[in-house]
């Protein structure tokens, strides 16, 4: 490490020392010890707040499980970083603004893991903490050239780049954390990467809360790796992604950010690459880009008869290869990038069409036009269960709706009666209610009719608010306390 008398002098006397292996391995060790026994208590202890409950579609586990896991992530971080700043000598007085801007990031997600609140909600949450970031002068200003000399001052850029970069990350890794031990296991290669970014950059302070970061996630990796007994949930992976992208700005001086970001930013190549994936299909399918779906590449690798901890170790590599090859743009000076660049570009055509996103490229052409005759499809289905939700509205009483509501169905393909070779799928409702659907067992992928079906809940969640009770037909063959529905789907 370099000699810490020619560190950035803009840091005063607050200016971070040398730190030894040993200190390095005890904020390590001690980060992994403080969030493996709150994981733990949180286990015992953790009674019937913020559980994820299974369903039938992509939450699979066989019972309820707390989804708190960001929890003991973020106190042990915090005593890491507070040990590092009073007793172990690191300079903590410009970390404030990260502490304050983490902090409130996990409670935007922490708060909807114990009740949910809502994409929009939660976005304006990310906008707000970091504009507040922002506010405290943590920024992207400049852009130096990676190759050589020269730098680009950003000015009123400066604002949306990094509100880009404060928001987008943090929704990266939320939007891989449909696996166990995923979303984990990728934030701790990118926070050893971070670490080893402040080594090269002679930042001890960013070494440290780097390996703090890194422990913490190895303690709780140990109760979520398949099967996961405890889940990030929204505050752990927005803590995590917040902590990258704001650490990040952190690792170099402000004329050759750049080299940085492009580390973290190929190291996030396959949640980047699953991010995009993910937001072309939704857009084809006419789909919010929050809608989830069970066709990531975690997902996809399943269906290609990967086990879960295969799927896992696969994905574990590839992070792992690719963080190496951002460190290399670092240590060659921009000279690998293009390279690199080329790299990535083969990297996602292959992974399209091994994974069957693109079934044929010399197909592809038809497979958009089938696409887009599907998308047509749904936009049927979706403006007649507005015309449902409407009718609700208009009539006065629940016959006259039931009869509105059964021709509805009929118009859409569906039926109150099921038959044979139907399969059932159930929706829920608000109050515990929850219904039976009947689908036909076709060619139709699973999540065409989840889209499909799930036009029918407004209203009748709208039914259920105005007569406090359901069509008669559906009433009839329903449970008091959980009323089923039975639906038949044609073809």
């Amino acid at each position: 490490m370099l000699d810490p008398a020619i560190q950035d002098t803009a840091m005063g006397p607050w200016a971070p020392r040398h730190v030894s292996w040993l200190e390095m391995t005890c904020y390590f060790g001690g980060a992994l010890l403080v969030a493996a026994i709150g994981t733990w208590w949180i286990l015992k202890r953790g009674g019937r707040f913020g559980l994820d409950e299974p369903d039938t579609r992509r939450k699979l586990h066989e019972k309820a499980i707390s989804r708190l896991g960001g929890a003991p992530i973020f106190v042990a971080v915090g005593l890491a970083s507070l040990v590092a700043g009073y007793i172990g000598g690191l300079g903590w007085t410009r970390w404030l603004p990260l502490a304050v801007c983490n902090a409130l990031i996990f409670s935007v997600g922490f708060v909807d893991d114990l009740k949910p609140l809502g994409a929009k909600v939660k976005l304006v949450g990310q906008i707000g903490t970091a504009l507040i970031l922002y506010a405290l002068g943590v920024s992207i200003d400049t852009l130096s050239n990676p190759f050589g000399e020269g730098a680009l001052t950003l000015g009123w850029w400066s604002l949306p780049l990094t509100l880009l970069w404060l928001v987008s990350i943090p929704n990266i890794v939320n939007l891989i954390d449909g696996m166990d031990g995923l979303a984990g296991g990728f934030g701790l290669f990118l926070c050893l990467t971070l670490a080893v970014l402040g080594y090269l950059g002679n930042q001890p302070d960013v070494l440290v809360v780097s390996l703090a970061m890194a422990g913490a996630l190895a303690g709780f990796l140990i109760f979520n790796l398949p099967p996961a007994k405890i889940f990030l949930g929204d505050g752990g992976a927005y803590l995590i992604g917040f902590f990258i992208a704001s650490v990040s700005l952190f690792t170099s001086n402000k004329g050759s950010i750049i080299s940085a970001l492009l580390v973290i930013i190929i190291a996030l190549g396959v949640p980047i690459l699953d991010t995009l994936f993910a937001i072309i299909r939704r857009a084809i399918r006419g789909v919010s880009i929050f809608n989830a779906d069970a066709e990531h590449i975690h997902h996809r690798l399943i269906l290609l008869g990967y086990s879960k901890g295969g799927a896992l170790a696969a994905m574990y590599a590839v992070c792992l290869a690719l963080s190496l090859v951002g460190l290399s743009i670092l240590l060659t000076r921009g000279i690998t990038l293009p390279m690199t660049g080329a790299c990535l570009f083969l990297l996602a055509l292959g992974t399209a069409r091994y994974l069957g996103y693109v079934r044929s490229w010399s197909n592809f052409r038809a497979q958009i036009n089938e696409a887009m005759e599907r998308r047509r499809q749904r936009e049927f289905f979706r403006a007649y269960g507005r015309v449902l939700d409407f009718e609700v509205e208009r009539c006065e009483d629940l016959q006259s709706f039931a009869t509105l509501f059964q021709h509805g169905l009929e118009r859409m393909g569906l039926s109150t009666r099921a038959y044979s070779g139907s399969k059932p799928e159930i929706l829920k409702l608000d109050a515990g209610r929850s219904f039976t659907l009947y689908r036909p067992m076709d060619a139709v992928d699973l999540s065409e009719w989840h889209l499909r079906l799930d036009v029918l809940l407004p209203a009748l969640e709208r039914c259920l608010e105005k007569w406090k009770s359901l069509p008669p037909s559906a009433e009839a063959e329903s449970a008091a306390a959980h009323p089923i529905i039975p639906l038949q789907v044609t073809a």
